[in-house]
């Protein structure tokens, strides 16, 4: 069962709030992120992408950089930059996109629940990126960025987490330049917290939505940690790390499409006669075409649309793997027909997030950079977890979460 743990959170003072709060370490590089903190001191990018405030050439692993998140960290908290709560609270972390709020319950996760599978993953982590993070947390003795978990929704929880919410005012709240609103709470009611704990210690497990990488390394960390105390009892902080749990209902999962660079040789003729004995094809025309349901894909190919429709029998939908579209996608097109075998290492292939618009497929072909582009119909929140309770792993880049948490709200020190 999950266990869920109150702290003591790191917080900015209330007029520092919007300043702080930035963007997660992995979705900007680090010209973006020196861009995006540029005028800014108090921005946390100075923490988590501490390579801005060094040669530009540096690389993004040398100690330096390390070195200075450290320096920068303990600067924010000596200038009071950030500041530790006096008692152990959780907290209700609500973002609002398109008319849409969803409430997520900031909380400490347990590594052992991790360790032991209570928390479950659907993607591979790569080694030289947890060994990244890994360094981070040790070096700071801290989770600078919350996780971003899922699990399944409870009614109780529900009902507690509205009730805060309308009775007592946000501590932050502000709308992001990206028109994204956030808003954070402080549950300090020790009935409250007590009863958010018992709930959740009656649900089998929670989900890894976004950040595998960070999970890994927060776990592993605080394992390390264990190992090296003789006089480890469990109760110690670095026995879990820093989570925000949304109820799977309240969380939307968009496309995640694929641009291809070349016909793997074939020629338009070949390429189609291939695709059609697979696919039901229809022609769209110049407007986008965006896939209407699952197993259907957008094509964009030599400035017109397509529908694809896979054909009976060229998929499992009693398999969690074989039913989701990025495996038909993969399967039946990239390899088999374009001859891209490994996602994770083909030059040939590129990821586009749906949140940037059909649009972007069209200018990345119509540049001439790429060929070919696949829109694809979004994975379902049912689909991830029974993936993740099948023990299965999702092919690379499947799931887009938006919007994203921003960092820098709360930290969990380890001591």
């Amino acid at each position: 069962m999950a266990i869920l743990k109150a702290f003591r959170g790191l917080r900015p003072p209330v007029k520092l709030a919007e300043l702080i709060a930035s963007r997660p370490y992995d979705v900007l590089n680090s010209k973006e992120a020196r861009e995006e903190a540029k005028d800014n001191e108090y921005s946390l990018l100075h923490i988590i992408k501490p390579e801005i405030d060094l040669d530009k050439d540096i690389d993004v692993h040398d100690q330096a950089v390390y070195d200075r998140a450290l320096e920068n960290f303990t600067r924010f908290q000596n200038d009071a930059y950030l500041i530790q709560d006096e008692t152990e609270n959780l907290y209700i972390y609500a973002q609002t996109m398109n008319g849409k709020t969803q409430y997520g319950i900031v909380g400490c996760a347990a590594v052992e629940d991790y360790m032991s599978e209570v928390i479950k993953k659907h993607e591979l982590t790569r080694p030289d990126k947890e060994e990244d993070r890994m360094k981070h947390v040790r070096i700071n003795n801290a989770n600078i960025e919350p996780v971003f978990f899922t699990y399944p929704a409870v009614p109780e929880i529900d009902v507690i987490v509205q009730s805060i919410v309308n009775s007592k005012t946000p501590e932050y709240d502000f709308t992001a330049v990206d028109g994204v609103g956030h808003h954070f709470w402080v549950v300090n009611d020790s009935i409250d917290i007590q009863n958010l704990i018992e709930l959740f210690s009656k649900i089998p497990s929670t989900y890894v939505a976004d950040g595998h990488h960070r999970t890994a390394a927060a776990a592993l960390v605080g394992n390390e940690k264990k190992k090296n105390n003789p006089s480890h009892n469990g109760t110690e902080e670095y026995n879990f790390f820093l989570a925000v749990h949304f109820p799977d209902d309240q969380l939307t999962i968009i496309d995640y499409n694929r641009v291809v660079e070349d016909l793997n040789g074939l020629s338009d003729a070949e390429f189609f006669q291939k695709l059609s004995e697979f696919f039901e094809i229809e022609e769209k025309g110049k407007e986008i075409y965006k896939p209407a349901n699952l197993h259907n894909f957008g094509m964009y190919f030599e400035g017109k649309w397509y529908s694809l429709s896979a054909k009976e029998g060229t998929y499992d939908d009693n398999d969690p793997i074989g039913v989701l579209d990025v495996t038909i996608l993969s399967k039946l097109i990239l390899d088999n027909i374009l001859g891209i075998q490994n996602l994770r290492t083909s030059k040939r292939i590129d990821f586009i997030g749906g949140i940037r618009g059909l649009g972007e497929l069209e200018k990345r072909v119509n540049s001439g950079e790429m060929k070919v582009a696949f829109a694809l119909y979004p994975v379902s929140m049912k689909q991830l977890i029974d993936i993740a309770d099948t023990g299965n792993i999702m092919p690379p880049k499947t799931t887009w979460f938006e919007p994203k948490l921003r960092s820098g709200l709360v930290i969990h020190k380890l001591d």
